[in-house]
């Protein structure tokens, strides 16, 4: 019979000790050589004919290497029946190897979901605060459009880059007068003199040259620079600046409005605006009061968070940053970014996102809580607004995927909790200027994601 030991390395930390009797591991190998021997094809021997001896000193280790994986799977199978134990993340193990006169004996590590006492979710106090816009947001979000529909003229008159300027620039990295292959020669490029795809070292070299003119700048990066590549090296830059461009902002009249499409002219564009800063506005109420709920729950509730969770949070992060950059061509490593640094900039954010779950997930538990037909079918139709689809595209989007299916309901059924909770509440509406007390709203991963960079390529 299989011995098994669960020891607790901590709450949410087990090791699985096991011990296949070796009765049983012999059955494996008579099993799997009875078998082998009737295909195996060795020379001198008719099929079917081989002794067990020539098949061990033939076939040993490919035969090991099957029997292995299916006792530990079978045995670790076994086990999470026999102690019903609610795993997260994969299991860890070291196979060791297999000896045919003796027991098998193995470890496996776990993580497990924390065991949470019932939450009490009724009756929390919870501020919401009134924002409201003004019309200096709306002036700034016409300012925002004028930027994205600017265009960059050559400047014709001879005078030196301003800090508000573009620059058309060459350039290439060299280190000890060589050049250095991470920083290749690059031709034509067009950069805003205020945004940060150089170094500030470099950008500062080029306020007050004139076109034609060539440069070298030296920077020195740090030994924890996000670039490792280029951590801890001096770079000499060698640059040409080739020519300085403005920028030339349309006017603010109907046409702005009107070049956008779908709007018919200024005030129609303005109202738009205000119905966006609404809406946004109320999703920052949301996420303020939110907050507050879980600061209260993670306050009152303490458990510790599995290692798997977190990564998973994690993941998650650097998956939306990846694809953030993307949708402007660019990868982590051209930002000088790396899933390691941001996994490390955002380890305490993916941290709270677990612990979220974890909560909304025992809450859930705890009323027994299920989504109804008509609660799918609304959040389809929601779902389906908000992506601009149909809400029957969106549903055979999901339902094409059991995993991404399960998801999405378990997304759908915290939404549910939230209500509940909120619905339960006791809400006090405060004005922004008193509500000093509201803790700041910590964003979510897919409100973290960095901003694309402002350098592109002159055709």
């Amino acid at each position: 019979m299989m011995q098994v030991n669960i020891e607790d390395k901590s709450s949410v930390k087990k090791n699985i000790h096991v011990e296949i009797p070796h009765e049983d591991v012999k059955k494996e190998l008579d099993k799997a050589y009875n078998e082998l021997k009737k295909t195996a094809v060795i020379k001198g021997f008719r099929k079917g004919k081989a002794p067990r001896k020539v098949l061990e000193a033939k076939f040993k280790k490919d035969v090991h290497a099957d029997i292995v994986p299916r006792l530990i799977q079978e045995s670790f199978s076994k086990v999470l029946e026999d102690n019903d134990l609610k795993i997260v993340g994969g299991p860890k193990v070291d196979p060791p190897e297999l000896d045919p006169e003796k027991s098998y004996i193995f470890d496996i590590v776990i993580e497990v979901k924390p065991e949470i006492e019932d939450i009490e979710y009724k009756g929390i106090d919870i501020k919401k605060t009134i924002h409201k816009i003004n019309e200096d947001e709306v002036e700034a979000q016409i300012q925002m459009i004028r930027k994205s529909m600017a265009k960059e003229e050559t400047v014709t008159e001879e005078r030196p880059v301003k800090e508000d300027d573009f620059v058309l620039i060459d350039y290439q990295g060299f280190v000890d007068g060589k050049p250095f292959d991470k920083t290749p020669k690059i031709e034509n490029y067009v950069m805003a003199m205020g945004s940060d795809t150089m170094p500030k070292e470099f950008t500062e070299k080029l306020i007050g040259a004139i076109p034609e003119q060539e440069l070298e700048i030296e920077v020195v990066y740090a030994d924890d620079a996000p670039n490792k590549e280029l951590a801890g090296k001096t770079i000499t830059y060698k640059v040409v600046l080739k020519e300085i461009q403005e920028e030339i902002l349309p006017p603010v009249d109907d046409n702005l409005a009107k070049d956008l499409g779908n709007i018919k002219d200024l005030e129609d564009l303005k109202d738009k605006i205000r119905t966006n800063l609404n809406q946004g506005y109320e999703r920052r109420i949301q996420q303020e009061m939110d907050e507050q709920i879980f600061e209260f729950f993670t306050e009152k509730y303490k458990f510790e968070v599995p290692e798997a969770l977190v990564e998973s949070e994690l993941n998650g992060i650097v998956a939306e940053a990846e694809q953030a950059y993307a949708q402007n061509n660019i990868s982590l490593e051209d930002a000088g970014l790396s899933p390691d640094f941001l996994k490390n900039q955002y380890r305490d954010v993916a941290e709270k996102q677990a612990k979220r779950h974890l909560i909304l997930e025992k809450i859930v538990d705890q009323e027994n809580l299920e989504l109804t037909e008509d609660e799918l079918e609304k959040s389809f139709e929601e779902t389906a607004l908000n992506m601009g689809a149909t809400a029957d595209a969106i549903k055979g989007m999901f339902k094409a995927n059991e995993q991404q299916f399960g998801f999405y309901k378990q997304v759908q059924l915290e939404k549910k909790v939230l209500k509940m909770i909120m619905d339960s509440g006791n809400i006090t509406e405060v004005e922004p200027e008193t509500a000093a007390e509201v803790s700041e709203t910590e964003p979510e991963p897919s409100e973290t994601e960095p901003e694309a960079s402002e350098l592109k390529t002159k055709n």
